[in-house]
């Protein structure tokens, strides 16, 4: 145990002297990211916000065929700009975002209403455009507003009550809080946390091994008269430390700038106080031994530097990929597959953020695998430190 300690000491120590490494290890990704995260999320609800105060703009194109249309739309706050496009002019204006949108009262428009029949509206408008997609399903709404009024107008002029055309009153009945709707928002947060924490250790497990091979140190370390496993274990507690500063970095980080966020302006609250904090380190630390002997293990396979920088480039998306499936597929916690690292981690930290705890029974078996499945990668990166191949 001393000369593990030893070992420890040592890879910590010269990992210190390397200010580069050190940089991007300890500062550019635990604060870097979320830094970025946080002021983009920032920015989203600043945005957000604004749109849903802003007047809709809308470009009509023979309104005078709808004058109680227009009328509705102005009083709720739609700025009309009257054209005189045709199909193919509106189509045109908004494909080169001249106008973000265009609606076009027919002909038939006024023929159709005075029957009681569909009285047609073109709105043209560009599905893929994100930023005017937001005030197109609010136009939509309004026009929907219109026809439901027009609807009971007919109703009534017919001597049926309107009710009659609405035989169910279903009443939406929200169960969310402010936590958990937070987490709509907050959903790559784990994916961040798991990442920043891998790369706070990948390059010390690179030089613990390839770089080592690469400087011809390697061979000279190996004749001390210590077990081999004994080395490689040094090495792998050094960058089990270095990954677990470089998550409490991030979860310090994330726990002081998501409070600027604004969150709160819809409904919203984060649930992230130093209980919760704590929390979140002791649910990822299991994994941590887990990461540092798989990235020993690929990088004891390679022989330079730049080439164990290309492998543990891959092996950095093998554990955040169950995060991506889990989000893809709508995936619940379940005890099977808190089975799997890294997702039940993602499972850990989503329940802590929504305020929702999981069973102890789930927390019990994400440890468990997540220890066993790293206790024995670390055995394996002991035995491959007993081959004589490791120094060709």
């Amino acid at each position: 145990m001393h000369a593990l300690f030893i070992v420890f000491l040592k890879e910590f120590r010269e990992n210190l002297r390397e200010r580069r490494t050190l940089f991007t290890a300890l500062i550019l990704g635990p604060l870097l990211g979320p830094a970025l995260f946080a002021g983009l999320l920032g920015l989203q609800i600043h945005r957000s916000a604004e749109a849903g105060d802003r007047a809709l703009a809308l470009a009509v194109a023979h309104g005078e065929r709808a004058p109680n249309l227009m009328q509705f739309l102005k009083e709720a706050g739609v700025t009309l700009t009257p054209v005189t496009y045709d199909a193919a002019a509106a189509r045109s204006a908004v494909q080169a975002h001249r106008q973000e949108r265009v609606l076009s009262v027919t002909p038939q428009y006024a023929a159709h209403l005075g029957e009681g029949s569909p009285a047609p509206l073109e709105l043209y408008a560009d599905a893929s455009d994100g930023a005017a997609a937001a005030d197109t399903q609010r136009l939509r709404a309004l026009l929907g507003q219109y026809a439901t009024q027009l609807a009971r107008l007919r109703t009534l002029a017919r001597g049926i009550d309107p009710l009659v055309l609405a035989p169910l009153a279903v009443q939406d009945i929200d169960v969310s809080t402010p936590a958990t709707r937070s987490v709509l928002l907050l959903g790559t947060l784990s994916y961040l946390m798991l990442l920043t924490m891998l790369m706070g250790g990948m390059y010390l497990a690179i030089d613990a091994t390839a770089g080592e091979r690469e400087r011809g140190s390697l061979e000279s370390l190996l004749t001390v008269p210590v077990p081999r496993a004994y080395l490689i274990f040094g090495k792998i507690l050094a960058t089990c430390a270095y990954m677990l500063l470089s998550l409490t970095l991030t979860v310090l980080a994330f726990g002081i700038l998501l409070r600027f966020t604004g969150l709160e302006r819809f409904g919203m609250s984060i649930n992230f106080g130093p209980w919760v904090a704590l929390r979140l380190i002791l649910y990822c630390l299991p994994f941590v031994p887990l990461a540092a002997a798989l990235m020993t293990i690929v990088a004891a396979y390679t022989r330079t530097y730049r080439e164990a920088q290309s492998y543990l480039g891959v092996v950095l998306l093998v554990p955040t990929l169950p995060l991506a499936f889990a989000g893809a597929l709508g995936l619940r916690p379940t005890l099977p597959l808190m089975a799997l690292p890294s997702l039940s981690q993602h499972f850990l930290i989503a329940s802590l953020l929504r305020d929702e705890p999981l069973p102890w029974a789930y927390v019990a078996v994400s440890v468990s695998a997540t220890l066993l499945l790293g206790a024995l990668l670390v055995l394996i990166a002991g035995r491959l430190y007993r081959r004589e191949a490791l120094l060709g």
